[in-house]
């Protein structure tokens, strides 16, 4: 597939402070995009723009909020002109055992993940149908293969995977293409939060090759600009994510014999897991909830 010059185009990051999304913005600047990002740390936010090459500018806003991501979506056409990418990159994952785990952070994960990319898209369609643009929705090997003790994330990976590729045959022929970006373990915030727990490290570790590793983050994220490049339908940040598709329809089985024989194995450690969101976005996602309460 042809790729298309970035130069001069303008594209929304979401969950841009950190991560992926903030790499994703830095390597789309130097390629001449002029970058939006959204998130709800406004500090480091600032600090991402400061550091970009092209013209940017940031908002702070839950993209779980509609009023907030409309009003987003209005002031980014109002200071750019235009919206031709959208990055829906915000994330949020706890672990744990179902049985343990806090209500609110288990919902919380479906709320971001999967409502907040939809309540984003909603915001942004009518722009990208007016450029014939692309948004990406950014996924996980979690959408491909389920896992014990992350329930909510694989259910919010799953879901948002299906709701974007039925967005993609509404929105196509109106000149919108529509992706989703898979991406295993990376080295973000949230895997090393998830680490610091020795169950869900554990568990990780004893993954076969190679979904055991944790993969470097500058290569993901390259795979995702040469995606948005390929405006294309499905992005791999790791090699073997694509042959896992070939595959995915027998996983769900293995993972039940293997995954009971592994929970055996931990079931003694299981008692006073954490079970809240995982990793500095979490911990930024948690405070202002917080804050919001109190106002």
């Amino acid at each position: 597939m042809s790729r298309v010059s970035l130069e001069g185009r303008v594209a929304v990051v979401t969950g841009a402070a950190r991560g992926v999304g903030e790499l994703l913005a830095r390597k789309l600047s130097a390629r001449g995009v002029k970058v939006a990002l959204v998130g709800l740390e406004p500090d480091e936010l600032k600090q991402v723009s400061a550091r970009l090459h092209s013209e940017s500018e940031h908002w702070h806003a839950d993209v779980t909020d509609p009023e907030a991501m409309a009003r987003v979506a209005r002031e980014v056409q109002e200071r750019f002109g235009k919206v031709d990418i959208v990055v829906a990159n915000a994330g949020v994952a706890t672990g744990g055992p179902f049985v343990d785990s806090d209500p609110e952070s288990w919902r919380r994960v479906i709320e971001v993940n999967l409502i907040g990319s939809a309540v984003t898209a909603r915001a942004f369609l009518p722009a990208l149908i007016e450029s014939r643009g692309y948004l990406l929705q950014v996924a996980s090997l979690a959408a491909i293969t389920p896992a014990p003790m992350m329930t909510a994330y694989c259910a919010s990976k799953s879901g948002v995977e299906a709701y974007a590729h039925s967005l993609r045959a509404e929105v196509g022929y109106r000149g919108v293409k529509v992706g989703v970006g898979y991406l295993s373990w990376t080295d973000t915030d949230m895997v090393r939060g998830a680490d610091q727990d020795d169950v869900m490290r554990e568990l990780r570790q004893r993954l076969p090759w190679p979904a055991n590793r944790t993969y470097p983050l500058g290569p993901a994220v390259d795979r995702l600009v040469e995606g948005i490049e390929r405006r294309a339908a499905h992005v791999y940040g790791q090699w073997w994510l694509r042959g896992m598709q070939g595959v995915r329809g027998y996983l769900p089985g293995v993972i039940g014999v293997v995954g009971q024989r592994e929970m055996r194995r931990f079931a003694d450690r299981l008692v006073g897991m954490r079970t809240g969101l995982v990793g500095a976005g979490g911990a930024a996602d948690e405070q202002a909830r917080t804050a919001a309460r109190r106002d």
